[in-house]
């Protein structure tokens, strides 16, 4: 067959499947809309948060059924959605469903530098209501609702993920190699060429705290996450800010370690102290030449 005749059954191809996948997503959303419950959950912070308040300002609301940390798949398509997050909020709310603990998803948040919201489903039936837990099995994919003006809530469209699926843009880039997608599994480490990864947590030390946080919100457009007594969260550009009464003026990065006390003792052995320590696997420490930074074992 000439190169001609390919390009031209390529493009009639193409065509075809746009219309395919147009009548997919029309008949998706014809199904009956049920009313669903306002189901409640906990969010990463383990506060309490309803179905309804994820939301927000939207009446729309994008689910994403995730099967927690240990899945590297749907980690890399929920890496995928962190750097479109902050388009996808103009349209509808969005929020990362996994079964993991708070706590968990919290660390491994800030691994990642997810900026998107994440609940636990963890004590509730949400996933296997919409079917995406069966028989104790997880199962990824996508979950649409929306809200009318009475706070009642529609279940309104499911899809699966998987390998080739066009919720991750990996695979139609690798479809294009000559290999396609042949052989590959994704691996979680970020940071290919260090035994750490960067967390998007940053904590700051400042004089007069009540008055540092209404400047970094008001003036810097920061926004608040919480404040306390003691210490206030902020984000910003995707960074977490963590702002503490205190006059030595010290900013304190964070690092995960796969390998926390192989990476504790090369440190120590190479003029790092430990100023604090949490537990046998988080504590603060200095280096010799100005740097400070929490080190954590890696979610």
């Amino acid at each position: 067959m000439k190169t001609t005749d390919l390009s031209l059954e390529i493009k009639a191809l193409e065509k075809e499947i746009h219309k395919k996948k147009i009548k997919l997503m029309e008949l998706r959303k014809s199904v009956p809309r049920n009313e669903v419950e306002n189901y409640q959950f906990l969010d990463s912070m383990n506060q309490e948060v309803s179905l309804l308040d994820l939301f927000g300002d939207k009446d729309e609301l994008i689910v994403i059924q995730n099967m927690g940390k240990s899945c590297s798949y749907c980690t890399m398509w929920a890496d995928g959605f962190n750097g479109i997050y902050h388009y996808i909020i103009e349209k509808a709310g969005f929020v990362v469903a996994t079964p993991d603990s708070p706590e968990i998803q919290d660390a491994f948040a800030a691994e990642r530098k997810w900026q998107f919201p994440l609940i636990s489903t963890k004590g509730t039936t949400f996933k296997e209501d919409l079917g995406f837990s069966k028989d104790g099995y997880q199962y990824p994919g996508v979950s649409t609702f929306q809200k009318d003006a009475d706070g009642r809530i529609y279940h309104v469209a499911d899809a699966p993920f998987g390998p080739g699926d066009e919720f991750c843009s990996v695979w139609y880039l690798f479809d294009l190699l000559p290999s396609g997608q042949k052989g590959y599994q994704p691996k979680r480490k970020i940071n290919k060429n260090s035994d750490y990864d960067l967390t998007n947590n940053i904590a700051i030390q400042v004089i007069n705290q009540p008055e540092a946080v209404e400047f970094y919100t008001n003036i810097l457009g920061m926004s608040k996450v919480y404040s306390n007594d003691t210490e206030a969260k902020l984000t910003f550009g995707g960074q977490n800010f963590y702002i503490e009464e205190n006059p030595e003026n010290k900013v304190f990065f964070e690092l995960a370690a796969k390998d926390f006390d192989a990476s504790k003792e090369r440190l120590l052995a190479n003029g790092c102290t430990i100023t604090k320590e949490y537990n046998e696997k988080s504590l603060m420490m200095a280096d010799p030449y100005g740097l400070y930074f929490h080190l954590f074992e890696q979610a």
